[in-house]
Formats: structure tokens, C-alpha cells, sequence
């Protein structure tokens, strides 16, 4: 008998709605989840990309460089001065200080909590007086043009989950990163790049730090065009972007012409989003075969700039030569860069590995906002300076004359800004004599987020995306704009 025959004889009516019931189901529940989705490929754009509406009023910024501080930093012996702790040197810390706070499983398992003075001289730097350590000797230079914000506080007090929490205002995978968030609201002001550029570099700190996971800089439940792009330091800064041996130019072109052809052919059958950013996608890959060379070519720069940003900033992939490229994708209006430098997790021998991770950062950090203020391009570009939480006043294992190291601690730690909108020569925000609770002005992620996004002349109550039935936007339900920071 004909196989073929006898598949249609047994499909009967019972079975088909048996077989049938599951595949009908799926694609329904597909459509409903896609909805959002789908709505906000087909939303109209404006010129540049961004959602009709935006921004919601006059912005200072246009543009955000985040120099993400990845393993996070110790703000005692950076920037929060408390000269108190000399005294208290390996003295047991207070309850009345640490009041019950949760320990990681790094030091849950110590009988004594130390305090750990630092070792490093601080001093009092440019007319605003500002207190940093000697091992940030260039960024002294310029604390004149920063904010310090020395009461930032999260809720995560590991690794993965704090810094995607700094990434996408959720400690769950899953999110749409700030990045995206700026993409899919503001847009780009140049064509041939991306509005959202990733860069990494390894801290000679701390080698083996914490991994990076290249969902930091996704797009969540965004269509995927609004994620970021990777710019490698080996070979072709993004992967695929040189044409194969064999094919030139011409051909490539008719390719993807074909390659849209069909493409949007099955985009007006199935309506499926992510068809439309793999339309734009190649697209955009086609003209960046033009803009990227041309963009990571920094033979153009002149010898003081070099000078300015360090050594390391001719060696691709440092943070130094990585801030470098910010600035030069800046001048070409990508409108969010994110720096992410591996290596600040010192939970043992903390004054050798810190001052690796600052030799690697000190320098290229200053001169981004001293290169970018003379250009005047920092009027209307926010850096961001900082990591996903703050270190401990007490000593992680066996504490020395020498040598020490710090826990986690989310309670409070230091971060700063510069440039557009916010207060030049300020600190907000204060901590105790331990640097381990705050007791002024504290500022939560959500409000870091919702300060940013206002610079940009985003209002985040209305930046919103539909996704399950609900309305998601970066700050959730929190966050509040911290006026004290602006200008």
C-alpha cells in the first residue's frame, strides 16, 4: 500500500485535533508573546530611529559613555576618605556599624571582622577640594569637572546578579540592558554604526575575575535590533564584518539585495520582527565595512593625544585605547557606549591588585573627560564612572601591616559622573566614619538609571515596552531623578 495513502487514512478526525491542538496552541501563545514585539517593529520612527515623542523634554545629554568597573571597587581606598580608620586599625568592628548585615560565603564563616584601614595616603585635590587616593593620580586632575555620588547603594550582594542589575535594572537574565533601552527609545544619530557599542578589557588586577556575558549588553525581550554590538580588539572589531575571500564589493551587494528580497517576503507572510532586524541588520553591516575600519584607525590622532590617554591607548583592547575609541564614536553620534574593565574583585591582597586595576584605568578614565571637555563634546556627553557594589571595611581573611582584602558590600559605595547636566566639582551623598552605612542622601540603582535617563530627556515613567501583559520599563516600579546631582 502507498505509504503516503495510508498517513492520510490514519489522520483521522480524532487524531488531527489530537496533533493539532498542541501546534494551534503554541502559535497562538507565539503571536500573544510577540505582540509587543511585533507592534514596536512596526511603530512608526522617527529620522533617527527613536520612538515618536522623544525626547519627553529638552535634553542636556545626547549621548552616554558608562566606564563599567567590572569585580567592583574598593571606595575606601579610592575615593571615600576616613581617616578614623587608622585608629581603629584591626579592631573588631562594631555591631552597632555592621547591624546584622548578610555576609557572603566568603566571610560568613569568620569569627573576627578586622577593620582594615587603607593603606594609601589620600589628599585634597582642584578648587572643589575633593579627596582621592594616591593611586588615582589623574583622575585628581580633574575632579573638578566630576560628581561624586558616594552613597549609591544596591540590593545584590554577588556578582552576576549585581551587575546585571546595573545593566538592565532587574537581577534576573532577561532584561533589555540600558543601552538597549536608549536604542529602542532615543535611536542613533549616525546610520553607519550602531546606537549601542560593548567593549571589554581585561584588569592585570585581577586576571580571573568575574566573566562578562555578552546578555549585559542584549536587548531582552526587545527586538534584537536594539542590542549592543561587540567591538572585538583582534582581528575585525566585529565578527563577520570583512567580506570572505573570493567576494568582492558588487557581489556582496547583489547578495544582500537578493538575500532582502526574500527576506521581506517572508516578513509580509509571517510578520515575525526579528525578520525586520535581520533586514536592517545586514544592512547596517554593509555600510559598517566603510565606517568601522575607518573609525578603529587611530593613525589620524595626534601625538599629544597619545600622550594624554597613555601608552597602553596604541595597544588595542586595553581600557586606555578603548576609551579612545568612546571618544571617537562620540564625535559620531553612537549614542550609548559601555567600557566594561574585568579585574576589581580583591577579596585577598587587595593593595597590589587594586593598584594594578587603577594603573589600567586612572589615566585613559581623566583623559576621556579632559579630551571630550576640550572638544567641547562634554556638554552634552554624560560619562559614568563605577562598579556593581562597594567593598567592606573589614578584612576578608588575615589581615597584616601590609596586606589585606574586602568582601562584598552593597550597602554603600562611590561612583561619579561628568558632563552634561550634572553638578561639575560636587559630591553628593555621605557615608559613615567606616564607609559602611550611609547616613546622607543615598541614591538605589533605579535612581541612578532614572537620573541618567532624564539627562537624556527621557521621563523613565514613560519609556515603556509591553511584554507578558505588562508594561516593563528599566526602573520597574522605582526610582526617583536624584536632583541634588544636577546642574
Amino acid at each position: 500500500m502507498d505509504p503516503r495513502l495510508e498517513q492520510q487514512l490514519l489522520l483521522n478526525r480524532r487524531h488531527f485535533f489530537a496533533r493539532g491542538a498542541t501546534g494551534l496552541g503554541i502559535a497562538a501563545l507565539a503571536t500573544l508573546l510577540q505582540e509587543g514585539a511585533a507592534r514596536a517593529a512596526a511603530s512608526p520612527r522617527t529620522a533617527s530611529g527613536g520612538l515618536p515623542g522623544l525626547p519627553h523634554f529638552a535634553p542636556r545629554a545626547k549621548r552616554v559613555i558608562y566606564l563599567f568597573q567590572s569585580g567592583a571597587p574598593s571606595q575606601m581606598d579610592l575615593f571615600d576618605y576616613k581617616p578614623m580608620l587608622a585608629e581603629q586599625q584591626g579592631s573588631e568592628l562594631p555591631d552597632s556599624v555592621r547591624q546584622g548585615q548578610r555576609l557572603t560565603g566568603m566571610t560568613s564563616g569568620q569569627s573576627s571582622f578586622p577593620v582594615a584601614a587603607s593603606k594609601f595616603k589620600f589628599a585634597q585635590h582642584g578648587q572643589c577640594g575633593a579627596w582621592v587616593s594616591e593611586l588615582m593620580p589623574h583622575t585628581a586632575k580633574v575632579v573638578d569637572q566630576l560628581c561624586f555620588i558616594k552613597s549609591m547603594h544596591t540590593e545584590a550582594i554577588n556578582h552576576d546578579p549585581a551587575i546585571t542589575f546595573f545593566q538592565t535594572g532587574a537581577q534576573l537574565a532577561g532584561r533589555p540592558s540600558i543601552g538597549a533601552w536608549l536604542s529602542y527609545g532615543l535611536g542613533s544619530e549616525n546610520s553607519d554604526l550602531p546606537a549601542f557599542v560593548a567593549m571589554i578589557s581585561q584588569g592585570s588586577g585581577n586576571p580571573g575575575g568575574q566573566p562578562l556575558y555578552d546578555r549585559l549588553w542584549g536587548s531582552g525581550f526587545l527586538p534584537s535590533t536594539y542590542q549592543g554590538v561587540k567591538f572585538r580588539s583582534i582581528g575585525d572589531p566585529v565578527l563577520n564584518l570583512s567580506n570572505p575571500p573570493g567576494l568582492d564589493g558588487d557581489a556582496r551587494r547583489q547578495m544582500l539585495d537578493a538575500l532582502g528580497t526574500l527576506n521581506r517576503m517572508k516578513l509580509d507572510r509571517v510578520h515575525d520582527p526579528e525578520i525586520a532586524t535581520r533586514i536592517a541588520q545586514y544592512e547596517l553591516a554593509y555600510r559598517m565595512q566603510t565606517s568601522v575600519p575607518e573609525l578603529t584607525d587611530v593613525s589620524d590622532e595626534p601625538e599629544h593625544i597619545f600622550e594624554l590617554y597613555g601608552p597602553e591607548s596604541r595597544t588595542p583592547g586595553t581600557f586606555a585605547a578603548n576609551c579612545l575609541l568612546a571618544r571617537r564614536l562620540c564625535e559620531r553620534g553612537v549614542r550609548f557606549v559601555q567600557l566594561f574593565h574585568r579585574g576589581w574583585d580583591q577579596h585577598v591582597n587587595l593593595p597590589k591588585q587594586i593598584a594594578g586595576q587603577c594603573r589600567d584605568t586612572d589615566q585613559g578614565s581623566a583623559a576621556l573627560v579632559a579630551d571630550l571637555r576640550q572638544r567641547g563634546l562634554l556638554e552634552d556627553t554624560l560619562v559614568v564612572w563605577g562598579g556593581e557594589f562597594g567593598r567592606t571595611v573589614y578584612c576578608q581573611g588575615k589581615l597584616t601591616a601590609d596586606d589585606y582584602g574586602r568582601d562584598h558590600h552593597p550597602r554603600c559605595f562611590t561612583m561619579w559622573m561628568a558632563g552634561a547636566g550634572v553638578k561639575a566639582g560636587f559630591t553628593f551623598g555621605q557615608t559613615d566614619d567606616y564607609s559602611y552605612n550611609i547616613v546622607q542622601d543615598p541614591v538605589h540603582v533605579h535612581d541612578l538609571h532614572a537620573t541618567m535617563l532624564h539627562l537624556l530627556g527621557v521621563d523613565h515613567l514613560q519609556l515603556t515596552f509591553k511584554f507578558q501583559g505588562r508594561h516593563h520599563r528599566l526602573t520597574d516600579v522605582h526610582g526617583n531623578v536624584v536632583e541634588g546631582v544636577l546642574a
